[in-house]
C-alpha cells in the first residue's frame, strides 16, 4: 500500500475518498481511531492509502481536484 497524503482535515479526508470511489479506486483511512489515544484534540493526522498499482490514477485524480500536498 501507498500513503497519498496525511491529514488532520476530515473535510479534506473525505471529499478525497469520495473522488476515488467515483472512480472506482478503493481507498483506505488509517489512524481514524487514534484520537482516542490523543483524548479527541485532533493533532495526530490520518493517512489515506492505495493499493500499489493504484498510486499513479489516484494521484492524478486528487490533483486533478486540487487536493494533491
Amino acid at each position: 500500500m501507498k500513503e497519498l497524503f496525511r491529514s488532520n482535515d476530515p473535510v479534506r479526508m473525505s471529499r478525497a475518498l469520495g473522488l476515488l470511489e467515483d472512480e472506482g479506486i478503493p481507498a483506505f483511512p488509517m489512524d481514524q481511531h487514534m484520537s482516542v489515544l490523543e483524548g479527541s484534540l485532533g493533532i495526530l493526522p490520518q493517512r489515506l492509502m492505495v493499493a500499489d498499482r493504484d498510486e499513479f490514477m489516484a494521484r492524478a485524480i486528487l490533483r486533478d481536484a486540487g487536493l494533491d500536498e
